[in-house]
């Protein structure tokens, strides 16, 4: 797959988890999110914002689970993820 191959798939991945009515579990919104954030910013690490802390703990947590992937890695993981996860 080439790097504008991966990329199309990647928005369309995304496309696809914005739009869906499924109502995924906290733990698999956590992966969906970790894995975009790490796919999308260039500096390899982000920093959750919000107003819970609790919230932010866990999308912190999230994070460093994933931050020795790849932006390549990390957009192919969420690809798999949205393929696995929603089905319409």
């Amino acid at each position: 797959m080439t790097e504008e191959e991966l990329n199309i798939a990647f928005d369309k991945a995304y496309e696809r988890a914005c739009n869906t009515k499924l109502q995924l579990p906290p733990d698999v919104m956590l992966h969906f999110y970790a894995h975009y954030k790490q796919a999308t910013h260039a500096d390899g690490f982000y920093t959750p914002s919000g107003n819970s802390e609790l919230r932010n703990a866990f999308k912190l947590n999230a994070l460093f689970q994933v931050k020795n992937l790849s932006q390549k890695e990390a957009k192919l993981k969420y690809i798999e993820l949205v393929n696995k996860h929603i089905t319409d």
